[in-house]
């Protein structure tokens, strides 16, 4: 089949369909005509040739030409698509053939200058006397040649082949900046449970997981999805949609809340159950306008609509606020908190409930603190008024024992004392005396001698420890190290930390402890002196004067702000 000046126009015209069926550019479609016709004049004239192919955009007309490219002599390799400097000097010089030398950038784009301007019978006057360049492109006209059967189904199969990989980059570029928005779609069928949706210029798919439980659909069924994301694979474009993002939630309220979608309100966190239950915590920027009004609607009227959308899934809509301990008051509606204890250091949060509100403000099989606790991103303890009295008891009978022990005072003494609020004998032996006068029946006497025994007894202690720490073989440069005890050095020594070089190489979380999220589970890991309550911009100080006393960092270039981050 050779392209004849009768089916010149035809071939534009195909062009032209073809791009409006798939919403591509036209000129994409007869740049693959262009090389579909050129690896078809390739296996005519031998396949070492470079053959190009160009089509006028006006007329239709394809020109066939050979490209042989000016290099050095001693770097030709194919002499079929490369010419020496020398041999391409000689073919300008010759009027006889019909050649054209493309320099700089119109060399690489040929096809902005049709082939048809070739003139085979004269040479290009402003070309004769000029002398070819490495890199030079000389061009030959040749004639068209004949597309057999299976020459021209080649052809096809690239024209087709470039037409699906424009379609799938017009696809990709359209719909990945619309990610994180909801589309609407049209079901086309079920795949192994996972649903493919017609969005109009191309198909996205809902996976089993990212549908709501309750949810089956059948094909034509309207469906509303968030688009999750959007990625560039091997079979094209794939568009992932989902209806279980707590994300999608938000996006509905932003769609019916007027004051969402300008900004008036603020959508700080969302935790979603699927189909269940779910929480949205927001904020009002304007005093005159209630958050949780808003959203909720005359008569419950936006909320309703967002559920319906949900399949019924019910919404709690609760104040956002910057103290956690309130925020977490609120996430735990409708159950009612007596306190609050917050443990940062930890990132957990102890919950006291009166004890008939315990089942409700764990929910059924733990939803609602399961969702409180992802709206606050904190793992939640719940406990009840009677297990948080119970364990204030042991703790007071525990530090009374203490007392009663080490001070060799009798139990009123000892309970006067943890009821001032003294935890240690630390405490006792370093405070202010005023502070010991101030407890009812406390003189000064009495004062002095329970200073004088809690000095005693932790002298005592100290030199047992540090007995304990040379036994381990704790040396003394370490010893010496200002900011150990000497409950800590035998602390180290029991874990073979005996040297000031040891103690440098451990990491700040070892000594003091930390917390590592295993499976999305918080792990504490145990540090060697964490029950001596050493922090860990405590550990770091320790570590980095322990680095620069071996010389092992230059004090004068450090930051310790970089130094933590590194540790971390």
């Amino acid at each position: 089949m050779a392209i004849t000046s009768a089916n010149q126009l035809e071939l534009l015209q195909t062009a032209e369909a073809v791009a409006r069926e798939k919403m591509i550019d036209p000129d994409l479609v007869i740049q693959a005509m262009e090389d579909s016709l050129a690896r078809a004049a390739k296996s005519r004239y031998g396949a070492e040739m470079d053959i190009r192919v160009g089509i006028d955009r006006k007329t239709g007309r394809a020109t066939f030409a050979r490209v042989r490219t000016v290099v050095e002599d001693d770097l030709q390799e194919n002499h079929h698509a490369q010419i020496t400097v020398k041999q391409a000097a000689d073919l300008v010089g010759l009027k006889e053939k019909a050649v054209s030398v493309l320099q700089g950038s119109i060399s690489k784009q040929f096809h902005i200058r049709p082939f048809g301007s070739v003139d085979t019978n004269r040479v290009d006057p402003a070309l004769q006397g000029s002398k070819p360049e490495i890199g030079d492109e000389l061009i030959d006209e040749v004639p068209p040649v004949d597309l057999g059967r299976i020459a021209a189904q080649s052809a096809k199969q690239v024209i087709l082949q470039k037409v699906r990989e424009a379609e799938r980059d017009r696809q990709f570029e359209e719909f990945k900046d619309r990610k994180g928005t909801i589309i609407n779609g049209q079901v086309k069928r079920e795949e192994y449970g996972n649903i493919i949706v017609d969005i109009g210029r191309g198909e996205a798919i809902l996976r089993r997981n990212e549908k709501i439980g309750r949810e089956s659909y059948r094909p034509n069924d309207r469906i509303r999805a968030y688009i999750k994301d959007v990625r560039r694979e091997a079979r094209g474009p794939q568009i992932f949609l989902s209806r279980t993002d707590p994300q999608f939630m938000a996006e509905l309220f932003k769609m019916e809340v007027p004051e969402i979608y300008d900004g008036i309100i603020e959508i700080k966190a969302v935790a979603r159950d699927p189909g269940s239950r779910a929480k949205i915590a927001v904020i009002s920027y304007d005093n005159s306008i209630d958050p949780v009004g808003a959203c909720v609607g005359m008569r419950g009227s936006r909320v309703q609509a967002v559920v319906n959308e949900l399949q019924g899934e019910k919404i709690d809509i609760i104040p956002w606020n910057q103290d956690q301990a309130t925020f977490l008051v609120n996430a735990l509606q409708p159950a009612e908190v007596s306190k609050v204890v917050i443990d940062e250091e930890a990132g957990k949060i102890t919950v006291v409930v009166p004890d008939e509100q315990l089942s409700l403000a764990i929910g059924r099989r733990g939803q609602n603190v399961r969702l409180a606790s992802q709206l606050t991103a904190l793992d939640i303890d719940i406990m009840t008024e009677s297990d948080e009295s119970a364990r204030r008891q042991a703790e007071f009978a525990e530090r009374t024992k203490l007392f009663m022990e080490t001070l060799d005072i009798d139990e009123m003494m000892a309970q006067l004392l943890v009821s001032e609020g003294f935890t240690n004998l630390e405490e006792v032996a370093y405070v202010e005396t005023d502070e010991l006068l101030s407890i009812d029946g406390f003189d000064e006497g009495t004062a002095g001698e329970l200073q004088a025994r809690a000095r005693d007894y932790l002298e005592a202690a100290n030199n047992k420890a540090l007995e304990n720490a040379k036994a381990f073989g704790v040396q003394d440069e370490l010893i010496a190290f200002e900011g150990l005890t000497p409950q800590m050095l035998e602390a180290l020594g029991k874990e073979g930390i005996k040297s000031l070089e040891d103690f440098a190489t451990c990491a700040d979380w070892e000594l003091s402890g930390g917390w590592t999220t295993v499976n999305g589970q918080r792990v504490k890991d145990e540090g060697i002196l964490e029950k001596f309550e050493l922090s860990l911009e405590e550990a770091q100080t320790l570590v980095m004067t322990a680095r620069v006393m071996l010389g092992w960092v230059d004090p004068t270039a450090l930051d310790p702000a970089q130094d933590a981050e590194a540790e971390a």
